[in-house]
């Protein structure tokens, strides 16, 4: 499991650490895993040109001292100083090695540029004359190595206001931020290499976790030799109108395919037909009134895909939601919450699935604000609401109330396309109905999904059906990997 800290996690542990080290330990530490990489990334050292963009911070001090080391390498090294100060002893290494202090217009000829113009402490917009010397970095045709992150990007949130630097590489020193996993800021950083500096055993609990495949294999449950169809788990899925028949099909799928001993439909006639066709195996019940009485027993509930918002709807929720099982509600049955949130009154746990927009109406927020701030609004709905939000989107994040943010780092873009979420509310809601809490089966869903979204795609566009059937394969690939390890 990758776990990620906010800056002033990160501060804390490093203050603690130095007070038993010499003086400039860290620094020198950091410089020399910021140096190996930014070789790797060069292949050949000799002759290479490479420019150090050097903040007044500490950033700035671990660019002066891994250029030096890239200096004594061979290559030609510049640094343009940018701040109101310049950390001395750095920029004198850089000195003795040969390197020297540059203006900014050699950026259009390097071979490789070390951002190391502001630190994790920063936040909000850069200013001048950061914010020009950033876009003139991303303009250029060398790569960017970001020191610890890239400028620009808030390492506790990742909110990016303005410009950001967008690297190849970010480098960050003892622990992973939490800005470096979640959007927007994820997508400035390029590939994360961790470097250790001995920050470990000071760390205090994560703000974030992204989960592993190692992780989620020690999570699935697995059938024993006594299962059953009952004992495997059932799942109830309230889906699908005769407007959308679809959504029904997909979330049915994605259930099946992710392990349910049996799935138990409810719906109108329209769906009712699709679902018959697609899955024999699945036990249906034909909705002529809103009623699910009928129905039979089930572990857990899938609500909400292709459900209609009207009356006959709303009533179906309403039901479902006064059952003492887990819900989970997604798509049309968030829409009927946002507007009645005295649906979610119950004690049996509820998840929910939305993307920025519904979640937008659940909370009264903006959807670009949501976007930009994606963990702190879906930290704020599972508190106001009660429930494990499971935030869909660019990076897909679960919160619940007093544990740590969950990032899934699975998926492609190929994801977004109509009737993925179906299939993922699927996945999740076989996971409850086998016994696994919402906030277990939302980050597993998530990572599986993700995965099973790359498998399908292999770089081409895909369907949520494609999706759907590359689930098992993806389940026996997550196992076996687990045992492997």
């Amino acid at each position: 499991m990758n776990t990620a800290y906010t800056a002033d996690q990160i501060r804390g542990a490093e203050h603690e650490l130095m007070a038993r080290l010499p003086e400039g330990t860290l620094m020198q530490r950091a410089a020399t895993g910021l140096a190996a990489v930014c070789a790797d990334l060069l292949g050949r050292v000799y002759g290479r040109r490479v420019v150090l963009l050097v903040g007044s911070g500490d950033n700035g001090g671990d660019a002066l001292y891994a250029g030096e080391r890239l200096a004594r390498r061979g290559a030609w090294v510049g640094a343009v100083l940018a701040g109101s100060k310049t950390h001395e002893a750095g920029l004198a290494a850089l000195r003795q090695a040969g390197g020297r202090v540059v203006e900014r217009d050699v950026l259009e000829r390097a071979d490789l540029i070390i951002d190391g113009l502001v630190g994790i402490g920063a936040s909000g917009a850069l200013r001048e004359p950061y914010r020009a010397l950033v876009e003139e970095a991303n303009a250029a045709r060398g790569p960017v190595v970001a020191v610890d992150v890239p400028s620009g990007v808030d390492a506790s949130s990742g909110r990016v206001e303005g410009a950001a630097v967008r690297a190849r590489v970010t480098v960050t020193m003892g622990a992973y931020k939490t800005g470096l996993l979640v959007d927007p800021g994820a997508g400035h950083a390029g590939r994360v290499e961790l470097v250790d500096i001995g920050l470990g055993a000071y760390l205090p609990d994560p703000d974030v976790a992204a989960l592993s495949g190692g992780d989620v294999d020690l999570l699935l449950p697995r059938p024993g030799n006594e299962s059953d169809k009952y004992r495997r788990g059932v799942l109830g899925v309230a889906a699908g109108s005769d407007l959308f028949t679809g959504a029904a099909v997909l979330a049915v799928g994605g259930a099946l395919r992710a392990g349910a001993g049996m799935v138990r439909y409810a719906g109108p006639g329209a769906p009712v037909a699709q679902v018959r066709a697609h899955w024999p195996e699945a036990v249906v019940t034909e909705l002529d009134r809103p009623s699910i009485e009928d129905v039979g027993r089930v572990q857990a509930w899938v609500l909400g895909p292709g459900l209609g918002t009207g009356e006959w709807a709303h009533e179906v929720a309403a039901q479902v939601l006064a059952s003492n099982v887990p819900v989970l509600i997604d798509a049309d049955a968030l829409t009927l919450v946002a507007r009645d949130r005295g649906l979610l009154r119950r004690q049996a746990p509820v998840l929910i699935t939305p993307h920025a927009g519904e979640l937008a109406r659940l909370i009264r927020a903006d959807r670009d604000a949501i976007e930009a701030a994606r963990l702190e609004h879906v930290r704020r709905a599972s508190a106001e609401l009660g429930v494990t939000v499971l935030l869909k989107g660019s990076t897909t994040v679960v919160a619940e109330e007093s544990r740590p943010v969950r990032v899934n780092v699975t998926g492609t873009s190929w994801l977004a396309t109509g009737g993925t979420g179906d299939v993922l509310a699927g996945i999740a809601g076989a996971l409850l109905a086998q016994g696994l809490s919402c906030y277990d089966a939302a980050s597993c869903g998530a990572f599986l999904h993700g995965l099973a979204g790359r498998r399908a795609a292999d770089g081409a566009p895909l369907t949520a059906a494609d999706v759907a059937a590359a689930v098992p394969a993806t389940i026996r690939a997550v196992t076996g990997e687990g045992r492997s390890s």
